[in-house]
């Protein structure tokens, strides 16, 4: 940037080619903005007063980062010759302020309310586009630099050596006041940055300290919420098994119950069926007991007992053996047919002879 942009140029020979350049600017003011120039003239304003931090750093000392990001962008594609084109936009947009104002007003606009006037990024570009609106030709410029050392020749062969180094000492004794000033400036502005730099960055590093706490309880807290997910996934998989497990016992048991109830009912049937066979059975016997005592008792005679129609039905004596052969026969068949229970011959008949007597 210092050889191929010529910003080496500006620092060299006492800063000559620097003030060649303040007079380019103001013939250019002289130029598109007379009215800017005469009242800049009437208050003694010249181009060095405002313009030297313009040349020297490319507009960082003062304006906001991405007013300068696209001051460089362009003065790396154009040139030098763009400085002037930010310069006269910067007039041109500041007009009304400038000649409302008398000089320390016109010194303090530049050093403080110009910067501020650009602090969003949509005035910043309005600011670049009117810049790059400006016609500023080279050989302008060209002629604007003859006309300057033309005049500085002039000067130097019309006055007289003593007068000519007593003004440029006054010139160099304003410029080292200016500089200071500028430098002091700077150095207020700087610790200032660098303490609110600090200040910020010691809010950052509690942030990040901060939000690393975060972090680490929010992560400790995931690490126990996955455990207790993995120990519930667990609980309710060992849960499933039992489920399943007792789903699979119950059935099976319904099953077997199932099957124990059906061959129950098929055996309660059978034997059902079975009793009722007996029951049968043990009544064709029975009948055919009393068809074979009522023959014995025709055979043997009656006992002179009547019944309610005046038939004799009194029992006739029998042989003592053939009595008790046929009582115990048929005190084993009545056991074996009613439940076991043991009943006499006699009491066997009387309670059929009862029977016979109920209406």
């Amino acid at each position: 940037m210092m050889f191929k942009y010529e910003m080496r140029e500006v620092f060299k020979h006492n800063f000559e080619n620097l003030h060649m350049r303040f007079y380019q600017l103001e013939r250019l003011i002289q130029d598109q903005i007379p009215d800017i120039y005469y009242h800049f003239m009437d208050l003694g304003i010249e181009a060095h007063m405002y313009a030297s931090q313009w040349f020297l750093t490319l507009f960082t000392a003062k304006f906001p980062l991405y007013m300068v990001f696209h001051i460089i962008d362009v003065f790396l594609a154009e040139g030098i010759n763009v400085i002037f084109n930010v310069a006269l936009a910067l007039l041109k947009t500041s007009r009304r302020e400038l000649l409302a104002i008398d000089f320390e007003g016109v010194l303090k606009f530049f050093r403080v309310s110009l910067p501020r006037k650009y602090r969003h990024e949509e005035e910043a570009l309005e600011l670049m586009n009117q810049a790059m609106s400006i016609k500023i030709t080279n050989k302008k410029l060209k002629k604007y630099e003859k006309e300057y050392f033309a005049l500085k020749e002039a000067e130097a062969m019309q006055a007289d050596p003593v007068e000519r180094l007593t003004r440029e000492n006054q010139r160099l004794l304003e410029a080292n006041m200016r500089l200071e000033q500028e430098n002091d400036s700077l150095a207020h502005e700087l610790v200032t940055s660098k303490v609110k730099l600090r200040r910020d960055l010691d809010e950052a590093e509690d942030r990040a300290e901060n939000t690393g706490k975060a972090h680490t309880l929010l992560s400790h807290q995931h690490n126990h919420l996955v455990r207790e997910s993995e120990r519930m996934s667990n609980d309710l998989e060992q849960l499933r098994d039992l489920l399943e497990a007792d789903r699979s016992k119950f059935a099976n048991e319904i099953e077997r119950n199932r099957t124990i109830i059906a061959e129950y009912k098929q055996i309660t049937g059978q034997l059902s069926e079975r009793l009722e066979k007996q029951q049968t059975a043990a009544k064709q016997e029975i009948s055919a007991l009393k068809l074979q005592l009522d023959r014995l008792n025709l055979e043997n005679g009656t006992n002179g007992t009547t019944d309610q129609d005046g038939c004799d039905i009194t029992t006739p004596p029998v042989d003592a053996s053939e009595m008790e052969k046929l009582n115990a026969q048929v005190t084993g068949r009545v056991r074996g047919r009613e439940g076991g229970t043991s009943v006499s011959l006699s009491s066997w008949l009387t309670m059929r002879f009862r029977s016979r007597l109920d209406p």
